[in-house]
């Protein structure tokens, strides 16, 4: 079994819920106490990797103030290797300001923060065949683009889930094995000029393609539908997770979509993740 080596953002997670999503203008009441969180898609995706059974090392960078300190020692709680994280001093942690309504959809707003540095990519020298580099885009691009050559370079895995979506360079796209895009991602992807080698495209409830073959998703009442913020990310991991493990796309599906049902069941994008 290869390692997952999730290259990516670390946020912490300013969470209120409310009964529907202010329009442009709206003042919205929100309904109890604002929570913290640990979030960002790095580290949601590495949580859930790691969840899945990987051997998980993070790649990324946070501020030297409390959350980030805290973030830290949670990803060392839940087995994820810290040592690629740079703790930046002055600088804050990546922040997401988050409204979650009676649906249990959301709305995000990220400030990048530390996010937004330049990472040390040493770490990923240890990259080899039978490993996976899992990518986002909520870290320079620059940044995902050498990660993704340097571990195609060394025989490892890209999965690059291209959220939020923005233009990468042509080569890089053709590396990912598979892109992975949400249905509006996909949207985005078709008006460009970019060509992918592998495309996974996800639609919530109604399953995924990947190449254009049909994968069903893992059916959750509607009643059971806590909090959406988090399932592509646990989506990810875990079929990160999966692929590093061996598994054929089917398998991988699967498992990826299982990871995705049950993080819609809580609040938050990783389980029990208060600061």
């Amino acid at each position: 079994m290869g390692r997952v080596v999730v290259l990516g953002s670390l946020n912490v997670d300013l969470v209120a819920r409310v009964d529907h999503h202010a329009r442009p203008g709206e003042t919205v009441l929100a309904q109890g106490r604002l929570e913290r969180h640990a979030g960002g898609k790095g580290g949601n995706q590495a949580v859930a990797a790691a969840g899945a059974g990987a051997e998980v090392a993070f790649v990324g960078a946070v501020g030297d103030d409390d959350g980030g300190l805290a973030y830290l020692a949670r990803l060392q709680r839940r087995g994820v290797d810290v040592r690629g994280v740079r703790v930046l001093r002055g600088e804050p942690t990546g922040q997401a300001w988050i409204t979650v309504d009676d649906e249990g959809e959301n709305a995000i707003v990220v400030v990048p923060g530390a996010n937004a540095s330049d990472h040390a990519l040493e770490s990923l020298d240890r990259l080899g065949p039978g490993d996976v580099l899992l990518l986002q885009l909520e870290v320079p691009l620059g940044v995902v683009a050498d990660a993704a050559r340097r571990a195609s370079a060394a025989g490892a895995r890209v999965v690059l889930n291209a959220a939020p979506y923005a233009a990468l360079p042509h080569d890089v796209v053709a590396l990912a094995d598979p892109l992975v895009v949400n249905e509006h991602e996909a949207l985005a992807l078709a008006d460009s000029d970019l060509v992918p080698t592998s495309v996974l495209v996800t639609f919530g409830g109604e399953g995924c393609t990947w190449d254009g073959e049909r994968h069903d998703s893992v059916p959750v009442p509607a009643q059971e539908v806590v909090d959406t913020t988090g399932a592509g990310d646990a989506f990810c991991g875990a079929l990160a997770a999966a692929l590093a493990d061996g598994a054929s796309r089917a398998e991988a599906v699967r498992r990826a979509s299982e990871a995705g049902a049950a993080a819609v069941r809580h609040q938050g994008a990783q389980r029990d993740a208060r600061l």
